[in-house]
């Protein structure tokens, strides 16, 4: 196990983790003399590791560490197993991730059934010394409501970039590739290791879903050893190493004619490629598949469907206890957009809901948790509890491709709560996302969630120091989702920037309105899109990439929206179970943030808010650069109260949030103004 902590003082990229100049109940760190872990495995070294680095570089001094409990040890980790006559003060259920924490006669114990749970019992005891939490009479017992924990690293080798790039990646390059291979020195990857387990996170895939010439070869010989010991990394901090695979790998690795899941030739293939990964990983969690969408080779190709896909492969890391993570998000790309029933949002439905059943136990089917794409307002995708006999994982994307590509904050955390409480009926009231994704409501064992990373090489990993509590904020949030927003961000904050109330109150401001304020001045109405083509950044109205025949968004001079409706429109509304369909069906009550993104209306429809659509428009747009505008005025204030280089780089990306969001504004005012014909009833100017 290398070095977690070589030079703890200078390190600047710990985010929420501790820090030397942080703030501690400095009453209780002074108190502790000896440390007692006990066990012998490499996610006890880790922890170990962690507690002689952490202790000592805060505390200026050393303490004594011990594999052994006596009567002077201040705080005790220990298996339930292990540690004695106590064991019988811990009458709570504890699975194989949870944990307790309990003061018992002035000494803490951190107590698990396995080795990961004390890991991240001692995550959760750091946060409390962080936050100055009475240790006193401490009674925490804590399991994981999600099984799968996971973040998609959408990370490439790139033939012709001796950095590693990443797909939507808004931090720098890649921490994982360069120069076309594996990096050598892996001690970024040991840091990003301790930030993902400090927040739960239990599985990994370091390869992008797109998987490329160079990439495809990362379960070869030739690659594998490297692989093997990344894998090592992350799994003594408990998380699971998985690769995205490149469905044509039959051919282009082993020199077969064809990738026909149907084929023995490629099943053989497959189950021989399994069992030597498993030579180099024997902890391996398997495959990450796109398949057949956006020009991915798939099962389509030789007349197979997707079930048949994913369970050759299925069938090969069944003996190993390996799983296939099948992502849903599959539509054609070259649909004509001129004839108005054919519609991206009911691809995934249509392509998997006629499957249920057919998939192996071992698949999983990784569902975004929208329709369309990670926009910053749609609604909840209605495959996500349609499928009961399999099972799901629940795809978001924290790096922010829609959401202001790590330039503008927006705090993602609130829309995610969102898509977890939505009620599906799936098996009638109270069928909400996070019963689904848990696996509890149709008692599925393997099921989560998985989330398309925002970090890079950026000396602050994601680019915007604010954008840190979104990689945080989603490992607490599939923890337990029912932590609310506004708990996640005030922990993080106070984490990441000390106690200060005036800190504090500052960024949980900005945080917490900066999801609705980059609504306000991008999309309206659940519309979407509106982005450039190819890299999505600032506004282009009528720039939809895929739609070389019209609009996204259909405006015209009568109106705008996109009729997704059961009586007349792409019959999208259908796909939801029917308490839904009615609500989603009936303009009347169909949400006003949804509307644009169900119904095609008039610019003079009255919201259910009063309003009209376009004045709506011209209200939001104008708003959502006030709303910037007072979100510098909060952080100027912070000056002197925090690091000057954190400082500098929030202030540096809002200041071009507010230069975007004016061009944001002038673009799509100007152009429903001329659309509509419609005046501001306000008189502001809303054309050049």
């Amino acid at each position: 196990m290398m070095n977690v902590m070589n030079t703890f003082e200078q390190q600047a990229d710990l985010c929420w983790l501790p820090r030397v100049e942080g703030e501690f109940n400095q009453e209780f760190i002074q108190s502790i003399n000896h440390v007692a872990v006990l066990g012998d495995s490499p996610i006890v070294n880790t922890i170990k590791s962690e507690i002689h680095s952490t202790f000592t570089h805060v505390l200026k001094r050393e303490i004594k560490l011990s594999e052994k409990i006596t009567q002077d040890c201040t705080i005790i980790f220990s298996r339930l197993e292990d540690c004695g006559e106590v064991k019988k003060q811990f009458s709570n259920v504890i699975n194989d991730e949870g944990y307790a924490i309990k003061t018992i006669h002035q000494t803490i114990y951190v107590v698990a059934s396995k080795d990961k749970g004390l890991l991240y019992g001692m995550y959760h005891f750091f946060r409390l010394i962080q936050t100055d939490a009475d240790v006193s009479s401490l009674s925490i017992s804590e399991n994981p409501k999600n099984k799968i924990r996971m973040i998609n690293q959408w990370d490439n080798m790139d033939e012709s970039n001796a950095m590693g790039s990443v797909e939507r990646g808004y931090a720098g390059k890649s921490i994982f590739y360069a120069d076309k291979k594996i990096v050598e020195d892996k001690t970024r990857i040991v840091k990003y290791a301790r930030l993902l387990s400090s927040v739960g996170i239990n599985a990994i895939s370091i390869n992008n879903v797109n998987v490329h010439q160079l990439e495809t070869k990362l379960i070869d010989k030739e690659f594998l050893p490297e692989v093997a010991k990344i894998a090592d990394i992350f799994s003594a901090y408990g998380i699971q190493l998985f690769l995205s695979i490149n469905y044509s790998s039959p051919i282009q690795l082993g020199g077969l004619n064809t990738a026909d899941p149907l084929d023995p030739q490629v099943q053989e293939w497959w189950k021989t490629k399994a069992a030597e990964i498993y030579q180099f990983i024997p902890d391996f969690g398997g495959f990450v598949v796109k398949a057949d969408s956006e020009h991915r080779p798939g099962p389509f190709t030789y007349g197979r469907n997707h079930a048949d896909g994913a369970n050759v492969l299925a069938e090969a890391l069944q003996p190993f206890g390996g799983a296939v993570i099948w992502r849903c998000f599959v539509y054609n790309c070259l649909q004509d957009w001129r004839d108005r029933s054919t519609d991206r949002a009911r691809a995934a439905y249509d392509h998997f809901k006629p499957l249920d059943g057919k998939f192996l136990d071992n698949v999983i089917l990784q569902i975004k948790n929208g329709p369309i794409d990670f926009q910053v307002r749609e609604p909840v995708s209605p495959l996500l509890g349609a499928m009961e006999k399999t099972n799901h994982l629940m795809e978001f994307q924290i790096t922010q491709e829609y959401t202001g590509q790590q330039k503008h904050v927006c705090f993602l955390v609130p829309q995610w709560k969102e898509v977890f409480e939505f009620d599906t009926y799936a098996k009638g009231e109270n069928s909400k996302i996070k019963s689904i994704v848990d696996g509890s409501l149709y008692e599925r064992e393997m099921a989560g969630v998985a989330a398309v990373s925002n970090i890079g090489d950026d000396d602050n990993w994601t680019g915007h120091t604010l954008a840190q509590a979104n990689l945080y904020g989603y490992g607490r949030l599939i923890w337990n989702p029912e932590l609310s927003s506004e708990e996640v961000a005030k922990e993080w904050i106070e984490l990441t920037f000390g106690r200060d109330e005036k800190v504090i109150t500052h960024i949980y401001k900005i945080l917490m309105g900066s999801w609705p304020t980059y609504e306000k001045y991008t999309a309206p109405l659940g519309i979407g899109f509106m982005v450039n083509p190819g890299h999505h950044y600032g506004p282009n109205i009528d720039g939809y990439e895929y739609s070389v025949w019209g609009t996204y968004h259909f405006a015209d001079r009568n109106g705008i929206g996109v009729n997704r409706t059961l009586k007349d429109g792409t019959g999208y509304t259908g796909q939801y179970f029917p308490e839904n369909t009615e609500i989603y069906e009936n303009i009347e009550t169909c949400p006003d943030e949804l509307l644009l993104f169900f119904h095609h209306v008039s610019y003079t429809h009255r919201l259910q808010s009063g309003k009209s659509v376009i004045q709506h428009i011209y209200d939001t747009h104008f708003e959502g650069v006030e709303e910037v505008e007072n979100y510098i005025d909060l952080w100027k204030q912070l000056e002197g109260k925090i690091d000057q280089v954190k400082f500098q780089n929030v202030l540096d990306r809002i200041s071009e949030q507010l230069r975007s969001a004016k061009e944001w504004r002038d673009q799509i005012n100007t152009y429903f103004y001329r659309k509509s014909g419609i005046e501001d009833e306000k008189n502001r100017l809303i054309y050049k």
